[in-house]
């Protein structure tokens, strides 16, 4: 039913976990997808290959994307090879998973972790809003953290309740373009940075909390993803969509 084809997208952390199975998706949908990536230029490469499996036109491009110059080059590369942007999925971030106190956090964690998820959205989602076409769709990723908190990862939880503020400003901005601009908010997610936490006791420990009782697959965050880039979406604006079974509803 969604119907992509012709749509030209950029998936930033796309080597892996929600953002390859982002662009699997956008590339089943028919539309044409940059990958783009930091340092896992392998993986990179095996997510494109299987993008064009789909008919699609796929690459992937490197870029430290926490810098302005690495963010705009990634949007330039994707505008060279496709000539306009239409989808944007700011999906690059991380979580530090060693559990850290306020007062014990330092200064290098804590810049890391703005540098890696709130510096890597404004860059990037501002060259794209400057270069995309009108009637395109944003979607950035923030995490039942940023709603809640996290205790013992206030950098995390800071970084990504700055991206469900920044998601409903830019809504407003962008809605005389017809822009939409909307927010994921996972929570767990069974991908390799949570595999440490995830070990042993952990799973079943963290599945106790949530009234679905699973962990989400990769694909579980990607499928409304992709519905917030269609045009089934298109009346929907600066909203969060929360895709964690539940677990906002539990203390």
């Amino acid at each position: 039913m969604i119907n992509l084809s012709g749509a030209r997208a950029l998936v930033t952390g796309g080597s892996r976990g929600i953002g390859a199975a982002t662009a699997r998706m956008l590339a089943r949908a028919g539309a044409q997808v940059v990958v783009g990536y930091r340092s896992r230029m392998a993986d990179a490469t095996k997510v494109v290959e299987e993008l064009r499996t789909y008919g699609v036109q796929a690459e992937a491009f490197g870029a430290d994307i926490s810098t302005r110059e690495g963010a705009e080059s990634l949007v330039a590369e994707t505008l060279r090879v496709f000539g306009g942007l239409d989808l944007f999925v700011g999906n690059a971030g991380i979580w530090p998973a060693e559990e850290v106190p306020l007062t014990e956090m330092d200064d290098e964690r804590w810049l890391r972790t703005i540098r890696e998820n709130m510096d890597s959205i404004f860059y990037t989602t501002r060259a794209v809003a400057g270069a995309m076409a009108d009637r395109g769709r944003i979607v950035l990723v923030s995490s039942t953290a940023g709603q809640r908190g996290e205790a013992m990862h206030a950098d995390y939880a800071a970084t990504k309740g700055a991206v469900i503020a920044f998601t409903k400003s830019l809504a407003v901005e962008l809605a005389p373009r017809e822009i939409t601009v909307n927010a994921i908010a996972p929570g767990w997610v069974d991908t390799d940075m949570v595999a440490e936490p995830m070990a042993g006791e952990g799973r079943t420990r963290i599945e106790s909390s949530i009234p679905l009782g699973r962990v989400a697959a990769a694909d579980d965050i990607a499928g409304p993803i992709l519905f917030l880039c269609s045009p089934l979406a298109r009346h929907i604006t600066g909203e969060i969509l929360n895709v964690n079974g539940g677990s906002v509803l539990c203390g």
